[in-house]
């Protein structure tokens, strides 16, 4: 299961771009907690500690305990950073206010494991989908999904639908969905999945 970290935030005023961009130079990372039921605050966040958060994380799908000054501490789920486009830095981040019960959308890496006698046969391992889209509640909350492909012959796929997922956490898009397939090396697919690999 995902890890719960905690990160200490302050409440800030509504302000401009002019001193947003002053709070990033001085350390913070601007960012909102809003949710059902929740008052919505402005927050700050050390930019430093929320980025070795980041870091350690498998995804951006992360859920954390924010100790804001002067209002105690709540569970927050991650639910969108906002990139600088050019450099990749993070400008702002949407924190969702949640509790053991609110079920939360997150995009997690899926991992294949094993070989696949498929392609110990001279086929190509074709991974179409790299990360799943699930529900579960927080304490479900995975960090990867392991996808089996010990079973796969040349020819086969695997769908969403044929994944063994953790306790609590199921898919949200159709289980016909092609995640994996073996192909057979040479076509123009399968070189393109090759060079990707390689």
């Amino acid at each position: 299961m995902a890890k719960k970290t905690s990160l200490k935030a302050e409440t800030r005023a509504r302000t401009g771009s002019g001193r947003l961009n002053q709070m990033r130079r001085e350390g913070w990372l601007p960012s909102v907690i809003y949710g059902k039921g929740a008052e919505t605050l402005n927050l700050k966040v050390n930019a430093k500690s929320f980025n070795d958060v980041l870091a350690h994380s498998s995804s951006e799908n992360i859920i954390v305990n924010l100790e804001i000054a002067g209002q105690g501490t709540r569970m927050a789920f991650l639910q969108a950073v906002q990139h600088e486009p050019l450099s990749g830095s993070v400008l702002h981040a949407d924190f969702r206010a949640i509790d053991e019960n609110t079920e939360i959308t997150a995009h997690i890496p899926a991992q294949l494991n094993g070989e696949a006698p498929g392609v110990k046969a001279g086929g190509v391992i074709e991974q179409y989908v790299h990360a799943i889209e699930i529900i579960c509640l927080p304490n479900d909350l995975p960090e990867i999904i392991e996808i089996d492909v010990t079973s796969l012959q040349l020819g086969d796929s695997l769908h969403l639908g044929e994944i063994k997922y953790p306790k609590g956490v199921r898919p949200t898009h159709a289980a016909d969905v092609v995640v994996v397939h073996i192909g057979r090396a040479g076509s123009g697919a399968d070189l393109e999945a090759a060079a990707a690999t390689a």
